[in-house]
């Protein structure tokens, strides 16, 4: 056209052709290499037209006069429109690799006028070229239906191949060819809109597993929201909350529970695992799924769900999952008192709660009263593991329960355990915090005790184990229970005595039962044994008056005394008959409250260990000092000072002292009321029958000091000489 020709040079003037080329240079393997370094435009030599593409251009454009610089005109404007489309080509034939983004032409970057429309052309032509590879497909695509993953890696990248259309390859995305693919209009895709785009899609729980692997090291609050394929087939609308599957929990019989539980196969992975971790999912072993409020809620739920007979319920295929659950967890199951409310087959055709069934043919059928509890159906008993029955509460032996107050023990017994827990303590002590308690339950429904004892005896150190209050220990419920029931040869064991203790010997039967058994049951040894329970003392206080048993002496001497303390403040009937020798009994009787007194006193008369006052209100008899009314009537032979008589300076070394004060009256014989006695005390002068004994008693008496009678007695009794050296023996000591 002439207007193309006016600026052409005068000898390609008569050309009616003409050709131009961009031209590359590429490896051995054929991947393109841009040039380095400055490019200038050929025309088709070259010019001083700079070019900031990395590509050599040859075409005949129009030179100046200087033929240096390109001319501007039609010319020059209609092969800059051509070497755009020949640019959009030549990109197109060369292989896809990332390198190709070098070529796109920079914006803002032309080093003149030319090198500016060149790039401009060039970029517009890529624009709308389809030369882009898409991610896992054969095809290409156009900028403007491309896409590029920011923080891609080849694992995103081809765990979205068809979800995002249009992704470029992981290589395409790297930041350092951001502003090309920025100039190219290519539309960034970050994490959290391939989240949305991952929404309602439906792909294997393998690809998911990839996906999530993938995802490893992403920002934790653009994939908050991935969905997570669970177990059942519904789909979680993020990881919070979802239970992630530990390998042997048995999720194909988990169904019946409505867990939010992943699909194995989508957690296959450490790394898949780790990312929802991080996102909230929770690791679920076996163990885990059974504490989950998901599982306590259906199990709580499960009587009433077969006792509504709801469509929808299935307690056969609930109570498989639970026991499957308890299986699988064993041995972590751990105290989940609340499974024993799981409903499970009775023999009878019913359901009931696990914790109220026995398991057929168990010791702990044998031992209860036929009836007294459900028994589990034996089909289900037969083809259910016995561990996981126990771990929901099916009982073979007895069951403990726990709680932080007796309240919260529902079990037999449970108030009056506590009340005789609290009369251990000081009458003023404020209510007490108490401890952790375990207690065991159906302890009323017993028929066979032998059996029943066996049974408890394996029953563990917490059932045991004794309550410590304020400071004061004292039996658990278990102890206290079998102690005051008549479980041994049909007996109470605190009403029975250790065949390893004496001193109750005559008051109570020796307990016959296995040594390690009555270790536990702890029978009274001693009188104090019995004494720290109130009901205990007052049982003793009755066996002192049957005739039918004996005492020893050396018990009998002070027990009253004891009962009357152990007693004190409690109202206690008296009994109708004391024990006034180890093998009498007697209906009316007297305490000795002073024993210059016994020769005068016609009836039997009560030890009283030293608390005579104490003694006569516990029995409800009189003292002997209301009863006697007596004084001396006999004349003294003579009357001397207790410092003169034989003896008075070893009975005064005895009595740690000086000497001794005050006078002696001797008779022959004594009389009160004319009747004859030993010794008598007076105000001033004490009254002896001059018997060494009656000295002895008279002065111990006198001094306060009456277990030291026997003592005095002897003093007085000893020869001159050997009391004089027994008296510097006792100094000198």
């Amino acid at each position: 056209a002439p207007d193309l020709l006016a600026d052409r040079p005068v000898e390609e003037r008569e050309r009616r052709a003409w050709t131009l080329a961009w031209a590359l240079p590429l490896d051995a393997d054929g991947r393109p290499c841009p040039l380095p370094g400055r490019q200038v435009v050929h025309a088709p030599t070259p010019s001083d037209e700079p070019l900031s593409l990395p590509v050599r251009l040859l075409a005949p454009f129009p030179l100046g006069p200087d033929r240096r610089h390109v001319a501007p005109g039609p010319a020059t404007d209609a092969l800059v429109a051509e070497a755009a489309v020949a640019f959009a080509d030549l990109v197109t034939a060369l292989p896809a690799d990332p390198v190709l983004l070098a070529l796109v032409p920079r914006v803002g970057l032309a080093g003149a006028e030319l090198d500016a429309r060149l790039c401009s052309a060039v970029l517009d032509a890529l624009r709308s070229t389809v030369w882009l590879p898409v991610a896992g497909e054969e095809e290409r695509t156009s900028p403007a239906r491309a896409a590029v993953l920011e923080d891609a890696t080849d694992e995103r990248v081809a765990a979205l191949t068809g979800v995002v259309p249009g992704l470029l390859p992981a290589a395409w995305s790297r930041r350092s060819d951001g502003p090309a693919l920025a100039a190219l209009g290519v539309r960034r895709v970050g994490l959290a809109e391939v989240v949305e785009a991952v929404r309602g899609v439906d792909r294997p729980a393998s690809w998911w597993a990839a996906l999530y692997a993938a995802l490893d090291g992403a920002d934790r609050e653009e994939i908050a929201a991935l969905p997570v394929p669970l177990a059942d087939g519904r789909v979680a609308h993020g990881p919070a909350g979802v239970l992630l599957p530990d390998p042997g929990l048995p999720v194909d019989r988990l169904a019946p529970l409505g867990l939010r539980l992943a699909d194995p196969e989508a957690v296959a992975t450490p790394a898949a695992r780790r990312v929802l971790e991080r996102l909230g999912a929770q690791p679920a072993t076996a163990a885990a799924v059974l504490g989950d409020p998901t599982v306590r809620a259906v199990v709580d739920a499960s009587m009433d769900a077969v006792e509504d007979r709801l469509d929808d319920a299935d307690p056969h295929a609930l109570a498989e999952a639970v026991l499957a659950l308890a299986t699988a967890a064993r041995p972590g199951v751990g105290e989940l008192p609340w499974l024993a409310e799981l409903a499970l087959p009775d023999a009878e055709g019913g359901w009931a709660p696990a914790g109220e069934l026995v398991l057929p043919g168990s010791p702990l059928a044998a031992a209860l009263a036929e009836g007294a509890l459900g028994t589990l159906d034996p089909g289900f008993a037969l083809v259910s593991d016995p561990d996981a029955l126990r771990a929901v509460g099916v009982l073979d032996t007895f069951s403990l329960v726990r709680g932080t107050d007796p309240d919260e023990l529902d079990v037999d017994g449970a108030a009056e355990w506590a009340d005789a827990v609290l009369d251990r303590l000081p009458p003023d002590a404020p209510p007490p915090e108490w401890p952790p308690l375990t207690a065991v339950r159906d302890l009323e429904l017993v028929t066979d005790w032998p059996t029943a004892l066996r049974l408890l005896a394996g029953a563990g150190a917490d059932a045991w184990a004794d309550v410590v209050l304020d400071g004061v220990r004292v039996p658990g419920y278990l102890r206290w229970w079998l102690s005051t029931h008549p479980v041994l040869g049909g007996e109470r064991p605190d009403r029975l005595r250790d065949p390893a203790g004496a001193e109750l010997e005559g008051l109570y039967e020796p307990a016959e039962a296995d040594p390690e058994l009555l270790a536990l049951l702890r029978p009274p040894v001693t009188v104090d044994h019995v004494l720290a329970d109130v009901d205990g003392a007052v049982d003793l206080l009755g066996r002192l008056g049957d005739l039918r048993r004996t005492v020893r002496p050396d018990v009998l001497r002070t027990v009253y005394a004891r009962l009357a303390t152990a007693l004190d403040g409690v109202d206690v009937d008296p009994p109708e008959r004391v024990r006034v020798t180890p093998e009498r009994i007697a209906r009316d009787a007297v305490v000795l409250d002073a024993p210059y007194l016994l020769p005068l006193v016609d009836l039997p008369v009560v030890p009283a260990g030293g608390a005579p006052g104490p003694v006569a209100d516990l029995l409800d008899l009189p003292l002997a000092g209301e009863l006697v009314r007596a004084s001396v009537t006999s004349r003294p032979v003579r009357t001397v000072a207790w410092s003169e008589l034989p003896g008075a300076a070893l009975a005064a070394a005895r009595l740690g002292r000086d000497g001794l004060s005050g006078e002696v009256a001797v008779h022959d014989p004594l009389t009160a009321d004319g009747r004859p006695v030993a010794w008598w005390p007076g105000e001033a002068v004490d009254h002896v029958d001059g018997t060494p004994a009656a000295l002895g008693r008279a002065l111990a008496w006198r001094e306060g000091v009456w277990s030291q009678r026997q003592a005095l007695a002897e003093a007085f009794a000893l020869p001159d000489r050997a009391r004089d050296l027994a008296a510097e023996d006792a100094v000198g000591d």
